[in-house]
């Protein structure tokens, strides 16, 4: 491994981190956004949902940029690109204004994600290829971690605007070191010619209207939307398209017939099932905090930090690890401690905070490593060079459309349990359960002396009371979709056995 193959590749790194980053750098401070911008609250979501979009429509067509363009000029102008959408996002005037620059920041800086990946493979060889991984992997998985923990502190220190101004500084540094630095291939511009377009177009309809539809769906109350259903049945039609023209066509814009292969199959299911465990608790654990806890800002940043400490203590334990133990078992390590660590999540309570919360932050940070990283070495290190280029996009595609499937299929727990759970927990609130005729009577007495009188007060008791009885029922139903996080582990558990090992390969 020599400083000739390190040095680019870090610089890449360094590009991967703040695009990953920044898709959670907005999650603990989206309120502070909307309000600094007069946004409604629906509206909000969408500084999220629009990045989202953008970004996982240009992933899979990563490897069709890469041969057009050449791998550095393309990377170099994805971080380009990014670094002016930042600049835009930090002076954008209106939420409009917001959630375009954000979509444009997403289309932009997406290409620089799967581009590491590929990178990774034409700089070491098989036997090096463990300590790329490695530190792809943690990239991956503590970029994402950090994310609410940096911009909640940047929020409350320096002001929201300045969650986009950091990225101008080490933006434009990558922009301009990778063109110079990376010499791999070379642009190609005669594939524009004759591109697979109507699978470009096709491919953009069905993950668009697909991120939507999962990033939107629980909010408007899923299928009793017009908007859903219409987006839904353009999803469907224009994907079953897109496999069949990716299938027929002679140069598709995304490899499927890489599917075939086992090791790539299974690797990006279980990337798509760490992408539900990755992203999908990193919006759990900030909207329980900020909803039923109340943090602010910082304070969810602080409680949230345990995740991104364990994940980098995790990384020297893995390489030490990866050159001696078979790939598959530590994988299989790094999944059965996710699940624990949702089975420890399930276990939460109204009055969990940073203290509460370390152990199954340890538990959910430290092997996440060891989950992401063999899935990239087992799962594009066994397809032929000509192929991983392609490949790397759907692979990379699949983790951030887990990410996405996942925090949606949250949030149709939260939205469906906390109903049922406030029902159940209604339907014991009689006057005939003594402990609770005490505690409205207690209650009734206090703000009758303060609204001045019984009746007030009797008002304002029970309106305590929903509020206690609403918090509970939220409360379960974040345990309640931890567990659900938990069953897909198990899920993907058991499919590792069904990896073949990789075997070393030259540069």
């Amino acid at each position: 491994m020599t400083l000739r193959g390190v040095f680019p590749f870090a610089v890449m790194c360094v590009g991967m981190f703040v695009a990953l980053l920044d898709i959670q750098i907005v999650a603990s401070s989206l309120q502070d956004i909307g309000g600094g911008l007069s946004a409604a609250q629906d509206q909000i979501g969408w500084v999220q949902t629009a990045y989202l979009i953008a970004e996982i429509i240009v992933i899979p067509m990563s490897g069709w940029l890469t041969r057009v363009f050449s791998t550095g000029r393309l990377f170099g102008l994805s971080a380009a690109g990014f670094t002016l959408a930042s600049l835009l996002c930090a002076l954008a005037w209106n939420i409009e204004s917001m959630i375009f620059f954000r979509a444009l920041q997403g289309l932009l800086g997406a290409s620089m994600i799967p581009t590491v990946f590929t990178s990774s493979f034409y700089y070491f060889d098989g036997r090096r290829r463990v300590y790329a991984a490695a530190v792809i992997g943690t990239i991956a998985s503590v970029a994402p971690t950090l994310g609410p923990v940096i911009g909640g502190w940047i929020t409350d220190v320096l002001g929201w605007r300045w969650l986009f101004y950091i990225n101008l500084l080490p933006g434009a540094l990558v922009a301009a070191a990778v063109p110079l630095l990376v010499r791999i291939d070379r642009a190609d511009f005669t594939l524009l010619k004759g591109a697979d377009y109507s699978g470009m177009a096709l491919m953009a309809l069905a993950l668009g209207n697909l991120e939507y539809v999962l990033e939107e769906g629980a909010r408007w109350n899923w299928f009793d939307d017009a908007t859903i259903k219409t987006c839904t049945w353009i999803a469907a039609i224009s994907g079953i398209l897109f496999v069949w023209r990716s299938l027929t066509f002679a140069r598709p814009v995304v490899e499927l017939r890489a599917l075939r292969d086992r090791n790539f199959a299974l690797g990006s299911f279980l990337s798509f099932v760490t992408g539900i465990g990755i992203f999908s608790t990193i919006y759990l654990t900030p909207l329980f905090l900020g909803y039923v806890r109340g943090f602010s800002a910082w304070q969810i940043g602080e409680a949230v930090f345990a995740t991104g400490a364990a994940s980098l203590a995790g990384v020297p334990v893995y390489v030490a690890l990866g050159r001696r133990v078979d790939l598959r078992w530590l994988m299989m390590f790094g999944l059965a401690c996710f699940a624990a660590s949702m089975w420890s999540f399930s276990w939460i309570t109204h009055d969990w905070g940073a203290a509460e919360l370390l152990v199954p932050q340890i538990l959910r940070g430290f092997p996440q490593v060891f989950a992401v990283a063999p899935s990239v070495t087992l799962g594009l290190g066994s397809l032929p060079p000509e192929r991983l280029k392609y490949a790397s996009g759907l692979f990379n595609m699949m983790r951030n459309l887990g990410g996405a499937v996942g925090i949606a299929i949250c949030g149709a727990i939260l939205n469906n349990r906390t109903n049922l759970h406030f029902l159940d927990i209604a339907s014991n609130l009689t006057p005939a359960n003594g402990a609770m005729d005490r505690l409205v009577g207690d209650m009734t007495v206090r703000y009758g002396a303060a609204l001045g009188g019984p009746e007030a007060g009797h008002l304002a008791a029970l309106k305590q009371l929903w509020h206690l009885a609403w918090r509970e029922a939220a409360t379960m139903a974040y345990a309640d979709a931890f567990l659900a996080i938990m069953a897909a582990f198990i899920v993907a558990i058991l499919l590792v056995p069904m990896l073949r090992k990789v075997a070393p390969t030259p540069a």
